[in-house]
């Protein structure tokens, strides 16, 4: 009876932190090694240096649409039906190219929807939406 009358039972209050630190420890060198690897699989090229290099930037079109309902490419109206084929036309000649996309705010929702589909189908993965910022109404407000 002596030998469990020193030993206190009930919960044991402190965690073990051991085995944690083991285990990120092990992790840690796991995902250094592997960083290295793959930063090896590059292909390492030594690249000359040129004063007056510049890079080329993408091809950015604009679309507009405006409050009674016409559709313009940069400036130029166009038909929605044709949209598709010079957005097409673009991304083949520059990959990168960008659209951004002015809407009148009368413009209802769906018909920009269709615009971004629109040039989406046609393969343009980079756009931006043309906003005033300083016409921006705060939530909640009129």
């Amino acid at each position: 009876m002596g030998a469990s009358a020193g030993r206190r039972r009930g919960i044991v209050a402190e965690i073990n932190v051991t085995p944690l630190v083991d285990i990120m420890l092990v992790l840690l060198i796991i995902f250094m090694l592997t960083a290295h690897l793959i930063a090896k699989q590059a292909i390492e090229v030594d690249l000359p240096k040129a004063s007056q290099s510049t890079a080329a930037p993408p091809t950015t079109i604009a679309v507009t649409l405006t409050k009674d309902g016409a559709l313009y490419l940069n400036g130029q109206p166009i038909a929605p039906d044709a949209l598709r084929s010079t957005v097409k036309d673009a991304v083949a000649k520059d990959p990168k190219t960008q659209a951004l996309i002015s809407g009148d705010k009368s413009v209802s929702h769906g018909r920009v929807i269709w615009v971004l589909d629109t040039i989406k189908a046609a393969g343009i993965t980079s756009f931006a939406i043309q906003i005033d910022p300083a016409a921006m109404v705060p939530p909640g407000g009129t």
